[in-house]
């Protein structure tokens, strides 16, 4: 049993007994090393009541901001109503939400899996292009990262994969934007292609509308499957409701994540058309989730989605995103040994320094100017910047200027 705590430090020391100690330490190095005790819209605040502007939204599942009071009241109301289901059974819940994200969703995806992290997501979705193609072979891009299950550990570009032994065979990496490799890779082997619109963790890399139209074209050419995961980039983070559709690119399988929910229940899922979903009518327990599409969740993401119709955060997104990114360019003339350029869409954006020791440095300093922001997880020179959509002027106003401040100080 733990002793009796009575500061952020002390709990940490106590932590280390229970945690792995390298996970402390690192959030000590990242200055992250305090605890949360409460968060309001776009901002948490530490143990000592230091309001913090939280740049890293857990990864960006807090699209509609921290503690949204309209989703916690759901909460509240679905708990008192329902339970979890039985996940083998239909209920009007799901039923309701599957017809309201079939609404929502780009494109005729209007089928729709729920699991509960993005792994598991990434997991069905390409077990999902294996069986529906009869195909074997999975095809990715260098600078992806997709979580941490067996085959999004596979497709990702991370350098402690070999740690884990053996993963997922027939796994194919080819160099990002490069349409001519895709022309030469792609086969009638490929169950699919897999990429990230914007790679946030690798400096917030951008696939361009041609060369999406020209992975869309070599997968209909093939047979192939094209998927995108929306993990980082659904529910309105780039400016638009989902990247592919500011990208004019039309996939088979979309992959969304917890921004779903906002934040306060964790679920996430696929979405894909009804020609797809003849492969599930005929192998339906191809991919069961104890808690995927649970109707507590269902009836949080229900009101979520209330939210996201109601404020289409996205044109926010877009706004502040642009502001942010015009207020950070001329930084680069002003701190050329550390600060080198600034890239992504709507409010998904990443700074790149000049170093990994310079983006570690400039996560520890920004604390202390009261932002929080961790580096990228492919390129780890990076810092990557994914507060609320619901981010205000003042507020942006206030994370340029810490970011200035911070680069004074590093």
């Amino acid at each position: 049993m733990m002793n009796d705590i009575t500061s952020g430090h002390e709990l940490l020391q106590e932590a280390q007994n229970y945690f792995p100690k390298a996970l402390i330490s690192g959030l000590a190095a990242k200055g992250h090393d305090f605890f949360e005790s409460g968060s309001a819209g776009a901002w948490l605040y530490d143990e000592k009541k230091n309001a913090i502007l939280d740049a890293y939204t857990s990864g960006g599942t807090h699209n509609l901001g921290r503690s949204r009071p309209e989703l916690g009241q759901a909460l509240l109301n679905a708990a008192e109503k329902t339970d979890q289901g039985n996940f083998v059974l239909v209920s009007k819940e799901k039923v309701r939400l599957v017809e309201r994200l079939a609404r929502f969703m780009p494109y005729d995806l209007s089928c729709m899996l729920f699991t509960v992290v993005r792994g598991e997501a990434m997991d069905a979705a390409c077990k999902v292009a294996r069986g529906h193609t009869e195909r074997t072979e999975l095809i990715t891009v260098d600078g992806g990262w997709y979580g941490q299950t067996g085959f999004a550990m596979s497709l990702s570009d991370r350098i402690d994969k070999a740690d884990y032994g053996p993963l997922i065979p027939d796994v194919k990496t080819i160099p990002f934007g490069d349409g001519t490799a895709a022309e030469k890779a792609v086969t009638a082997r490929t169950a699919a292609v897999i990429l990230e619109p914007v790679q946030a963790e690798n400096g917030c890399r951008t696939a361009t509308r041609e060369y999406l139209g020209q992975l869309r074209r070599v997968c209909d050419q093939k047979g192939a499957l094209l998927i995108l995961d929306e993990t980082q980039t659904g529910f309105g983070r780039t400016g638009t409701k989902f990247a592919c559709e500011g990208l004019g690119a039309s996939p088979d399988i979309l992959i969304f994540g917890e921004a779903l929910a906002g934040g306060m229940f964790p679920m996430c899922g696929l979405a894909f058309p009804p020609r797809i979903k003849a492969f599930f009518d005929k192998h339906p327990l191809i991919h069961l989730c104890t808690f995927g599409g649970h109707d507590v969740g269902c009836l949080v993401a229900d009101k979520a989605l209330d939210l996201y119709e109601t404020l289409k955060p996205w044109n926010n997104a877009k706004r502040q995103g642009e502001r942010i990114l015009n207020g950070l360019k001329p930084l680069a003339g002003e701190y050329p040994d550390t600060f080198r350029s600034v890239a992504g869409l709507g409010l998904l954006l990443s700074i790149q320094l000049t170093s990994t020791e310079k983006a570690l440095a400039f996560c520890k300093a920004a604390r202390t100017q009261g932002l929080l922001c961790v580096p990228g997880e492919v390129l780890k020179s990076s810092v990557v910047l994914r507060p609320p959509l619901t981010l205000t002027d003042e507020e942006s106003r206030k994370l340029i200027e810490a970011i200035q401040n911070t680069l004074k100080r590093i």
